[in-house]
């Protein structure tokens, strides 16, 4: 999982040729905490996607202009285009998670 050090390069993610996942997430979230375990697994199942961490706090800005009004939340996006969204409140598992990539 990558961890942008700044906004440049979490900007450089959006228009890769390869899927991005944007995981958007904070520390102090119980619900990010439930999910980061079984991460890797989920980066496993998916080696055709490159997956970022996003921490809501530090870019919040971002957060607002791309709806993330809940977390943990997933954008997956290719060449600058979204290609789908997992965005909401709730607590989502790993079968979750995995499913929608798929679809992807």
């Amino acid at each position: 999982m990558i961890i942008p050090k700044n906004l440049e390069e979490l900007a450089s993610y959006v228009e890769s040729d390869q899927k991005v996942v944007f995981f958007f997430t904070a520390d102090w979230c119980p619900d990010c905490q439930f999910i980061y375990p079984v991460m890797p697994e989920i980066e496993a199942l998916h080696p055709d996607m490159t997956f970022v961490r996003v921490n809501r706090d530090d870019y919040m800005a971002l957060a607002q202009t791309w709806n993330i009004f809940g977390i943990p939340s997933f954008v997956v996006t290719k060449k600058g285009q979204e290609l789908g969204r997992l965005v909401n409140k709730a607590r989502k598992t790993k079968e979750e998670i995995t499913a929608f990539l798929s679809e992807i």
